[in-house]
């Protein structure tokens, strides 16, 4: 068996919607967040997809859980079964102002602002320990790259800045999981951290991962 791994979605529904056709022997597809088209709104597919969420989301949707039928989320530091295999969720990004704050106390954005002002958007402390303490994963969803992961300054001059955060290190190392697959950054790299193979998806409109559910090797698509 097969099935399929997507990058951030930016609320392309038809590219993903013509891939997941394109691809009607795969039972399921994982993403790595950034669902939401800019209206906050979301789209049923023909094929389940287990998504966790990026920082570009309707909140309130996810904390409500009406989803359409085909959308299943993944909420951090939960790990579910998906035909027989064991995937784990860290969705959202880093910020070290709200790190120790409580996943529940993350606030919403006030009324007339904008979503991305919304706090939900990030990680905290007690999920990244929740995460570290699970075992037996095969894949792992970040929508944050490990560390070092180079960007480039949008100006092109300049060193690189090192964008990838110490939290999804330090899972990668007390987890093992057998594949870590993340987003956020719209590019397609191969790497491996912590003993651990760590690919960062391209936006899913670009490329898309078939995977061996047996072996977890992956080939890269294009549309």
């Amino acid at each position: 068996m097969h099935f399929g791994a997507l990058g951030d979605i930016h609320g392309d529904f038809p590219s993903v919607q013509a891939i997941i056709q394109q691809h009607p022997e795969l039972p399921f597809w994982l993403c790595v967040g950034d669902v939401a088209d800019d209206q906050g709104r979301y789209q049923a597919f023909d094929a389940p997809v287990y998504w966790i969420k990026g920082n570009n989301e309707n909140f309130d949707v996810i904390a409500s859980g009406t989803f359409p039928p085909s959308l299943h989320y993944i909420p951090n530091a939960r790990a579910i079964a998906i035909e027989g295999l064991r995937v784990a969720g860290l969705g959202g990004t880093f910020a070290p102002t709200w790190y120790e704050t409580r996943a529940a106390d993350l606030p919403a954005a006030k009324p007339g602002t904008k979503r991305p002002d919304d706090k939900r958007r990030h990680f905290v402390r007690e999920e990244v320990e929740v995460c570290r303490a699970l075992r037996d994963i095969d894949i792992l969803l970040t929508h944050e790259a490990p560390r070092p992961y180079f960007v480039s300054p949008p100006s092109g001059k300049g060193r690189p800045n090192d964008a990838g955060k110490t939290p999804i290190n330090e899972v990668l190392a007390a987890m093992q999981p057998r594949l870590h697959l993340f987003g956020h950054h719209h590019r397609f790299t191969e790497q491996e951290r912590q003993g651990v193979r760590s690919v960062g998806l391209d936006l899913a409109a670009h490329s898309y991962l078939v995977i061996d559910a047996n072996t977890l090797e992956y080939k890269q698509l294009g549309r």
